[in-house]
């Protein structure tokens, strides 16, 4: 088994990176394990302190499950992916089976951050892009998918984005083996690490 992780800031094109990936890699032979499942559950607290959680914080996600669950994997186990809601800030009562496969891509902002998780991927993947581009996509997606209105997305962006993608994120690129500039966009970045999976296949 191989296990990819890509990661990169908020509206980079990580997942567009990924789907790209998937298009182009034979069919069944790659599974996604996104970081945003790995949310911590905030069942605890009340939706006023929901609301205000960083989810570009490390502490927001469940590293220890994550770990857990790609050593399931690597040991031919399938797994309980949890399911998490951006609009309650609450892990779901369901779960995704998952079962294992040849490659294993782990995606998602932080993923680079945790020296334990770090460990255990065999390519570390970085996703860049020019902040102006990133914010302009978070402020499209957080409006349709997540609710909120241009004056939340700013200010969100302004109080927790921008500050935990300088202190975590941004740092964590020089653990990269490949940089991916201009997300999607990039497709000789995206035929590079396609060869290598293909290699491993």
């Amino acid at each position: 088994m191989l296990i990819v992780g890509i990661a990169g800031g908020t509206g980079s094109g990580k997942t567009t990176v990924v789907r790209r990936l998937i298009e182009m890699l034979p069919p069944g032979e790659v599974v996604i394990l996104p970081q945003d499942s790995y949310y911590k559950d905030n069942s605890h607290i009340t939706i006023e302190e929901r609301q205000k959680i960083n989810f570009d914080h490390p502490d927001a996600v469940e590293f220890t499950l994550l770990m857990s669950h790609l050593a399931e994997m690597r040991a031919g186990r399938p797994i309980e992916m949890p399911v998490y809601s951006y609009l309650t800030c609450l892990r779901s009562k369901e779960t995704i089976p998952v079962q294992p496969a040849e490659v294993v891509v782990v995606e998602g902002i932080l993923v680079l951050v945790d020296p334990g998780l770090r460990s255990m991927l065999d390519i570390k993947v970085f996703v860049d892009a020019d902040a102006d581009d990133r914010l302009g996509r978070v402020i499209q997606r957080d409006i349709v998918e997540r609710g909120r209105s241009v004056l939340q997305v700013l200010a969100r962006y302004n109080e927790t984005v921008k500050p935990s993608h300088l202190q975590f994120i941004e740092p964590s690129k020089r653990y990269a083996d490949i940089i991916i500039p201009g997300g999607a966009e990039n497709t000789v970045g995206i035929e590079v690490l396609k060869t290598i999976i293909e290699k491993h296949l």
